[in-house]
């Protein structure tokens, strides 16, 4: 049977009839689950949910903030670490 056969049929019903085939059909589609995802509205953007993480985490310790350069910065850290790794042995090198 076709759509078009269908509603030829609900045509001939009465009002009363129709409203209650109407709810029926309410019914069921309320019951069968659809292939479609439910849309679930985020929380928060991820930026706000970020910033407020970096609020509670407070402000960070930087080594060396007198060095404004961060090019020098990083060769600073680096030559640390090397003689922290090397000890003794950086002057062989």
């Amino acid at each position: 049977m076709s759509v078009t056969e269908i509603i030829e049929q609900v045509k001939a019903l009465s009002l009363v009839e129709r409203d209650k085939l109407f709810a029926e059909l309410q019914a069921l589609q309320n019951a069968v689950p659809t292939d479609e995802p439910e849309r679930v509205e985020p929380e928060e953007h991820w930026g706000q949910s970020l910033n407020r993480l970096l609020d509670e985490i407070g402000p960070i310790e930087m080594k060396y903030p007198e060095i404004e350069d961060p090019v020098e910065w990083v060769k600073h850290l680096r030559a640390e670490e090397r003689r922290h790794r090397l000890g003794e042995w950086s002057e062989d090198v």
